[in-house]
């Protein structure tokens, strides 16, 4: 029974890893994103 519960944990864990790495990501890329658009837009000015 405890294997089974350790098993389920474990499972849980590393889909909330997942998640998270995946909201990280995404946010990175946008924080880069909005970045190069200021440096573009201070090239311009």
């Amino acid at each position: 029974m405890s294997s089974k519960r350790a098993m389920r944990q474990a499972q849980k864990q590393a889909y909330a890893k997942h998640r998270s790495n995946i909201t990280n990501s995404r946010f990175e890329l946008k924080k880069k994103f909005i970045n190069k658009n200021k440096e573009e837009k201070k090239n311009k000015n």
